[in-house]
């Protein structure tokens, strides 16, 4: 039954996913992003790019939508009213977002909040998921290691195949 499978027997191995130190641009993770896609119709798109340390550890994660804010100007953060957010054209958002695209990832990203471990249950992580509305979880080993992703996509279809 799906439900006895763990999350080592879904994930995705770190090395088939789109990642960059912390101290790399937000306009050099774009391009990264837009790379790992390109030519390759049968992978699936990443939903996010993982951000290391010097020592390899993971230190956060970047979705698209957090780099398109991060290439947005101040009208596009949380803060910003309604009115705000919506007036914003094209032009504008463009004028600046050659600068904006110089800043470290590190102001952007998401720092990890949430990991499973390699032997949790796909159910586990899938609650885990639904949870905290993530669309992927890090996978760390002794709390400590990180060994892998596990990703909605892999989740939905192992628990829905299950159902069936």
């Amino acid at each position: 039954m799906s439900s006895e499978k763990e999350v080592k027997d879904l994930m995705v191995s770190i090395f088939d996913y789109p990642h960059v130190p912390y101290w790399f641009s937000v306009g050099q993770a774009v391009q990264l992003i837009r790379m790992s896609v390109s030519g390759q119709p049968d992978r699936l798109d990443p939903v996010a790019i993982l951000v290391f340390d010097e020592k390899y550890n993971l230190v956060g994660t970047a979705t698209r939508n957090d780099l398109l804010k991060g290439l947005g100007p101040d009208s596009w953060k949380a803060r910003a009213t309604e009115d705000e957010r919506s007036s914003l054209s094209e032009a504008e958002f463009l004028s600046g977002a050659r600068e904006r695209a110089e800043r470290p990832i590190s102001e952007v990203m998401e720092g990890v909040k949430h990991v499973v471990q390699p032997d949790d249950s796909v159910t586990h992580a899938a609650f885990m998921m639904v949870r905290n509305s993530l669309a992927m979880l890090p996978v760390l080993e002794g709390k400590k290691k990180f060994v892998g992703l596990i990703r909605m996509a892999e989740v939905f279809d192992d628990l829905a195949a299950g159902a069936e």
